[in-house]
């Protein structure tokens, strides 16, 4: 079997990341033998193009599974609660999307820039990906990590409305054509009043023409669970445990690529030269950081890409160990398909090695 390309699924293959997934999949080295697109029944025998090729999107079913090698589940958090286990259980190796496994475990959460050795042991035939908002920063902070030793997190995301996939996209742009032209924006209330009752909506309050400072559900204490969620992974992603992490999710209106500011406090004492060496050379970051040219990261310019970009890198005024910094990145391609690739073409080197 030496040489052997895997057979692949991507469930979710209509959605929002799957879409973007079958990009992927076309623009990366084609490693894949079999590539079955999987959806629900409702959109089954929809056809999608992927590496060339049209390609009829199958049901959801256990018999989807048979035969795969690896199964790409890109899917809300209850059908991989239930899927993901059945495919495991046919055999394929699942890499999950969702928040479902994520903080179980006996799932590794792997980011592969960081971790990728986790990918290998995997009790349950399941590996996570990280969050949209915690991919957005990872990266970045995993690389100064690794030479500063992390101690300390407190984050604020400027989250794209594309985090709540197709619906928040279009009621961003709903939002905006109200809006337009009008002089609303001056007064207390009148822009949640022209926007009506907002049932549609998956936001808590209006994103046009502001920001909403919550994303996720109700975690108890005030907190949302994206907060808590960025708090989870951090430590299980870069193995601390008792990592302090304190975040603000807020949504904006862009429609895709979060932004993040973090200050970060190390064990070791930190300098922007040696930061700026260290991010400048790390895999899956982009350092883009001469403020004063007007050259630092935007979520309009970084939008479509792949790494991490980071500027605005400043020393702690109050902290030779802590820096200050601004993060832009894809939400659905890095802070989804694309880690999600990473993690698969890791495990297909497997089966070239069997």
């Amino acid at each position: 079997m030496t040489g052997r390309r895997p057979s692949l699924a991507v469930v979710g293959a209509t959605g929002v990341i799957g879409g973007v997934m079958l990009q992927i999949l076309s623009e990366h080295a084609d490693i894949w033998g079999e590539v079955r697109l999987v959806a629900s029944p409702r959109a089954a025998g929809t056809k999608l193009v992927v590496r060339g090729e049209e390609t009829e999107v199958l049901p959801l079913s256990e018999d989807v599974f048979d035969g795969v090698d690896v199964a790409l589940f890109l899917v809300p958090d209850e059908v991989s609660a239930q899927w993901g286990p059945v495919a495991a259980g046919r055999g394929a190796v699942v890499v999950d999307d969702s928040a479902a496994f994520r903080m179980d475990d006996d799932v590794p959460l792997v980011v592969p820039e960081i971790n990728p050795h986790a990918a290998r042991v995997r009790p349950r035939g399941i590996v996570a990906s990280p969050s949209c908002t915690t991919l957005s920063l990872i990266v970045a902070v995993g690389a100064l990590h690794a030479e500063f030793g992390l101690r300390e997190l407190i984050v604020s995301s400027y989250q794209a409305v594309s985090g709540e996939g197709r619906d928040g996209v279009a009621v961003l742009r709903e939002q905006l054509a109200l809006v337009a032209g009008t002089e609303l924006g001056t007064r207390p209330g009148d822009v949640r009043r022209a926007m009506g009752d907002g049932d549609r909506s998956p936001f808590a309050a209006p994103v046009a023409l502001n920001v909403v400072p919550w994303a996720g559900t109700d975690a108890g204490d005030g907190w949302s669970s994206e907060e808590l969620a960025i708090r989870g992974e951090c430590r299980k992603v870069l193995g601390l445990p008792g990592l302090k992490v304190t975040a603000t999710c807020v949504y904006v209106p862009v429609v895709a690529a979060h932004s993040m500011s973090v200050h970060a406090r190390f064990e070791n004492e930190v300098s922007v030269a040696r930061a700026h060496e260290v991010l400048a050379t790390a895999p899956g970051v982009v350092l883009f950081d001469s403020p004063g040219a007007g050259d630092f990261p935007t979520p309009s310019d970084v939008v479509g890409t792949d790494p991490a970009w980071v500027g605005r890198v400043r020393q702690s005024m109050d902290d030779p160990h802590a820096v200050d910094m601004f993060i832009c990145a894809d939400n659905l391609r890095k802070g989804a398909a694309l880690n999600v690739a990473q993690i698969a073409e890791s495990v297909a080197g497997e089966f070239s090695r069997t």
